[in-house]
């Protein structure tokens, strides 16, 4: 199984932001930071990048449970989401899989559900972004 979950998208890079915000809080995740790769490298470096923001998110309710069960879970918390803007235009959604990142001595059936209900919900937020219906062309008779 791969380490994380992508969707690409030929939508505006901001309306990705938007709508991945929208469908993550939908889950059950609380946005806790956006951290934007390219403004920081070009106040820190003066290097010019592309569109490069992670999202850090949490679900409050699985991630307690997560805690419940193994008290050092919270060092792989909380979720990364990562949107990318690539030179074709194309603006890519990462999503981390929690199953991936567990430590396979610490996995007991109960954390492994969580971790399974946690993958769920950001792919499903990954899933349900959409492609707008003006990049498609219908014609009627």
């Amino acid at each position: 199984m791969a380490y994380n979950y992508c969707k690409n998208l030929r939508i505006p890079f901001d309306e990705v932001i938007d709508k991945i915000q929208e469908n993550l809080q939908a889950h059950g995740f609380n946005i806790i930071h956006i951290f934007d790769m390219k403004e920081d490298l070009k106040n820190n470096l003066e290097v010019g990048f592309r569109n490069y923001k992670i999202l850090t998110a949490c679900h409050t309710v699985l991630g307690y449970k997560a805690m419940s069960l193994e008290p050092h879970i919270g060092l792989l918390l909380p979720c990364n989401i990562l949107v990318q803007e690539h030179e074709n235009g194309e603006v890519e959604v990462s999503a981390m899989n929690p199953l991936e990142s567990l430590d396979k001595n610490m996995v007991t059936a109960s954390l492994e559900f969580v971790a399974g209900e946690i993958s769920d919900h950001l792919r499903t937020a990954v899933d349900a972004l959409y492609v707008k219906s003006d990049h498609f062309s219908f014609t009627y008779n």
